[in-house]
């Protein structure tokens, strides 16, 4: 079982791990949906994090518990962008090679940032299962070190460490919003919460095309999914068939999951950029597209809602400004 393999104490050694790295981010008050929903509603803004999203907490806290022999033959990871760009952040500094799969509908934004940081960027696949297969085979040729995008228990744990934080700013929160994807994320946040606060309601949130998470948690399984586009390009992407710990987690401590549209992802995209001077991704804006449009089933008096990531591509947020999309 997952949880005979994780502990409190795990996210606790991985924020003391990785505090040199990641920036503890602000947990500010909305009043405008406050006037929406009647809540007291607060963003956890990890679009302001290192390398603009969450993903540095998680890669950091796995390859700075790699032994020195593990990092010297360096790290290879397959991503939609977010985590390759945490991982290519995170070999630079420390002077180790990093190769970073991507499929090819990941966005030239984020390409070209990780190619900036020296990474090896290798564009495989149409999607993510395919470039994953592709960067098993490198990996397996090179000897380096995988670092899982989500289905690991040291990326869960750094994950995990913005939960730590959400209780020491906000105790009385009642109710955690999660952009919801592979899992990584939501494994970290929801086993902290639950562990801590059993009755706190934790509610994934993903976009209506090719929810591969949302799918499988109907299924019962993990199921094959087809990724088309769509805004919240962070959060495309397979589980895995061997998923070890992510779609257990989320099966265990997840009370709710929404879907939201494209046009929902835009028009909170928006909302962010309006209400709260505040560039989003659309992965990230999935929580507020929910609450937008008042989905959530049942929602608390205290709600958190986790803004992923800012790394939205400049010619997409210009459609989007446009009214184009």
């Amino acid at each position: 079982m997952v949880m005979e393999d994780l502990f409190l104490s795990d996210i606790y050694l991985a924020r003391q791990r990785i505090a040199s790295i990641i920036r503890r981010t602000p947990l500010v008050y909305s009043p405008s949906l406050k006037a929406i929903t009647g809540k007291n509603v607060l963003l956890k803004q990890e679009n302001l994090q290192v390398t603009g999203a969450f993903k540095i907490r998680g890669a950091s806290n796995k390859i700075l518990s790699l032994s020195d022999k593990d990092r010297e033959r360096g790290v290879i990871t397959v991503s939609s962008g977010n985590h390759g760009l945490a991982v290519s952040y995170l070999a630079k500094k420390l002077e180790t090679k990093a190769t970073i799969c991507v499929p090819k509908p990941v966005p030239n934004n984020k390409r070209q940032a990780i190619k900036a940081l020296g990474a090896e960027l290798v564009v495989k696949g149409n999607n993510a299962d395919e470039a994953m297969e592709y960067a098993d085979q490198l990996q397996a040729e090179r000897g380096m070190t995988m670092v899982h995008p989500f289905d690991d228990l040291e990326i869960i744990a750094g994950q995990g460490t913005i939960g730590i934080e959400l209780f020491e700013d906000f105790p009385d929160m009642d109710t955690v919003i999660v952009p919801l994807s592979g899992g990584g994320l939501m494994s970290g946040i929801a086993f902290v919460v639950k562990s801590i606060m059993p009755k706190i309601r934790v509610i994934g949130v993903s976009m209506e095309r090719g929810p591969a998470m949302v799918e499988s948690l109907r299924a019962g399984k993990i199921v094959d999914i087809v990724e088309e586009p769509t805004l919240a390009d962070a959060l495309a992407g397979g589980l895995n068939m061997d998923n070890k710990y992510t779609f257990p987690m989320v099966q265990e401590y997840v009370d709710e999951t929404v879907l939201v549209s494209e046009e929902e992802i835009s028009e909170a995209i928006l909302f962010c950029l309006n209400q709260h001077r505040t560039v989003i991704e659309g992965g990230a804006a999935v929580g507020i597209a929910a609450l937008l449009t008042n989905k959530v089933q049942l929602l608390g008096n205290n709600v958190v809602v986790v803004l992923s990531g800012a790394n939205i591509s400049l010619p997409i947020l210009k459609k989007i400004l446009a009214g184009e999309i």
